[in-house]
């Protein structure tokens, strides 16, 4: 899969078939779509072309927009490249770019830029300054530039019954399981290990802190996670805890994993966290020892957790 990072930089030699959006989480929906993209650029001897946006849109076009992604773009760039697309477009999305009248973005973008023979499109997709085109203005941008329009109908797109939306939403509540089960494979979180205050150390907890760069990333809900990641290329479980520490008395959210059998300095390390499943809120106990009780009780759990995925 090739990566391009302005549309400027895309060479449209070769005629392509496009599909757009932003594409969070890359969920079961999304990969319906991916796949009927593939399949008809196979059939044409075309390149299958997905076009993403980064901001996302509503983060440039809504000042106080609050939404926070499932993925960072390096991660959907990762879980893309998992896929048999042959390219993925990153095109910025600035106030400039939302206010290209729809047919200078069918023309000038889909059309000149990208040598778009088919559009693979959703019925509900809107476009241009204001989003004021839909797909019905998109068949007659069609039939004048020499090119075909496929819809994704309401019902196909019902049939997944998975949104981006329902999967943060279950991501803010803490149901990691139902959010992975949309998503296909385990929504993570990606970061650097940095320094922390060793208290979890002092507990006979050693954990390695994520610092995640991209403040836009949704973090799940606070509370204890049974997680895994691939650490020197192999996996490793853990116990993760996305809080405060209000027995300590911080104020602060961190996240913080205990990783089973590691015995290894991970400072400095960059490292994806997958998310398995949520075992309790966080609480505050009365004192370390209390604390030290529950973390025992999170460990057999989630040992007894990943035992029954090896079975399974």
């Amino acid at each position: 899969m090739k990566i391009i990072h302005h549309i400027s930089e895309f060479d449209s030699s070769e005629q392509t078939i496009v599909t757009i959006g932003t594409f969070d989480g890359v969920h079961v929906g999304h990969r319906k779509i991916i796949k009927r993209l593939i399949n008809a650029a196979n059939q044409t001897n075309s390149k299958s072309t997905l076009l993403t946006f980064f901001p996302h849109p509503r983060m440039v076009l809504q000042q106080n927009s609050d939404l926070k992604l499932i993925n960072t773009l390096e991660e959907k760039k990762k879980i893309l490249a998992q896929t048999d697309l042959d390219n993925l477009i990153i095109q910025p999305f600035t106030l400039e770019f939302s206010r290209l009248r729809a047919e200078n973005y069918v023309k000038d973008i889909l059309v000149d830029q990208l040598n778009a023979k088919k559009i693979i499109i959703g019925y509900d997709h809107r476009f241009g300054r204001n989003r004021t085109a839909n797909i019905d203005d998109l068949r007659d941008f069609g039939k004048k530039y020499n090119f075909s329009v496929e819809e994704i109908s309401k019902q196909d797109i019902d049939e997944v019954a998975v949104s981006s939306t329902k999967i943060r939403n279950a991501l803010n509540q803490g149901d990691i399981e139902l959010a992975n089960s949309y998503l296909t494979q385990a929504f993570q979180l990606t970061g650097e290990i940095v320094r922390g205050k060793g208290l979890g150390k002092e507990l006979g907890y050693p954990t390695a802190n994520l610092k995640i760069k991209e403040d836009y990333k949704l973090i799940p809900r606070e509370g204890v996670y049974v997680v895994q990641s691939e650490i020197d290329e192999k996996p490793y479980f853990g116990l993760m805890n996305i809080g405060t520490n209000p027995t300590f008395n911080e104020v602060k959210q961190s996240v913080e994993t205990y990783f089973f059998d590691l015995n290894k300095d991970l400072y400095g390390q960059h490292i994806s966290i997958k998310l398995l499943k949520r075992l309790r809120g966080e609480q505050k106990f009365d004192g370390p020892n209390q604390l030290i009780e529950a973390m025992n009780k999170d460990k057999e759990q989630a040992l007894n957790y990943i035992d029954m995925l090896k079975d399974a």
